[in-house]
């Protein structure tokens, strides 16, 4: 049971639920946290279940096990897929939002939303991320009527956890058999491996596909430190200075910006575009920040 407009009678009695991730490490694809909860009733039947930490299972036991607590009625799940763009952006922006954060974010995320279905959540355990003190004060402070247990090797120690993980590795791992690329350039290829940064196999694949101007594709983490080796083969952009706003000096460095068309890169074209190249002066942020833009003609 992912989630129904009718909950079953189970649920409105005292419940305890598992969470666990998949796809943390990785360079390549989403991170996926899932859940599973039921009845407090049901934990000694669940530890007869033979779920276990999904890194010990093979991938056909695990998919059998997916499948059978999909159809039992006593169980549900949930899960929450963040994108490999979503990650590298957060943890890329301005004020940054680190693994460990977005982490906790997604699980508590996961808490917040079985909640709101009408599950009577009484506790909650959890494999850590980072300290586990820390990380279940943190969690108690959000949530205080729920008991949360925290602890390292959770998905190997508590079966509700062990569903959990097993829930959120199928999902991930089916999430990449089935990933579009949606880059359309030729020579494109899906052997890319395990997506672990260590895989010779994954790592063939990141030398193959990436581009001087463009990076890498959108299934690619490119914030994760494995991408910053080859940077050395990417064009250098200089962009257009913000420096004139804050200090009111202008750029004097000499640099200029390198035309996209020097990679094999074709623009549509207005007038005399292609030759116009970056002085490094800015224009006001009032304008930038609305995209407004000078025109010639009414």
């Amino acid at each position: 049971m992912e989630s129904k407009s009718t909950l079953p009678d189970w649920a409105s009695k005292p419940c305890i639920m598992g969470i666990d991730e998949a796809g943390r490490g990785p360079v390549l694809g989403p991170m996926v946290y899932g859940c599973l909860y039921c009845a407090r009733s049901y934990e000694k039947t669940l530890s007869t279940l033979n779920f276990a930490d999904s890194k010990t299972l093979k991938e056909e036991k695990r998919e059998n096990l997916f499948e059978n607590l999909k159809a039992n009625e006593l169980l549900g799940w949930a899960v929450d897929v963040i994108d490999p763009r979503e990650l590298s952006a957060k943890m890329l922006k301005k004020i940054k939002i680190n693994l460990n954060e977005i982490s906790h974010d997604s699980a508590s995320g996961l808490v917040t939303r079985v909640l709101n279905m009408g599950v009577f959540l009484t506790e909650v355990y959890v494999d850590t991320v980072g300290d586990p003190e820390k990380y279940r004060i943190k969690l108690s402070e959000r949530f205080p009527s729920i008991k949360f247990v925290v602890a390292k090797k959770a998905d190997s120690l508590y079966p509700v956890v062990s569903g959990a993980s097993i829930v959120a590795k199928v999902t991930r791992d089916r999430a990449l058999l089935d990933w579009v690329l949606d880059e359309t350039a030729e020579n494109m290829t899906r052997n890319f491996g395990s997506g672990y940064p260590g895989d010779p196999e994954t790592k063939a694949w990141l030398e193959q596909h990436q581009h001087s101007v463009f990076g890498f594709p959108t299934l690619v983490r490119f914030s994760w430190g494995t991408c910053t080796a080859y940077s050395k083969n990417m064009v250098e952009v200089v962009w257009e200075s913000d420096k004139t706003e804050e200090d009111g000096s202008s750029s004097s460095s000499g640099k200029r910006q390198l035309k996209l068309s020097s990679f094999g890169v074709t623009t549509s074209k207005r007038k005399n575009e292609e030759e116009i190249e970056s002085s490094g002066k800015s224009r006001c942020k009032f304008f930038q920040a609305r995209k407004l833009e000078q025109l010639a003609n009414f």
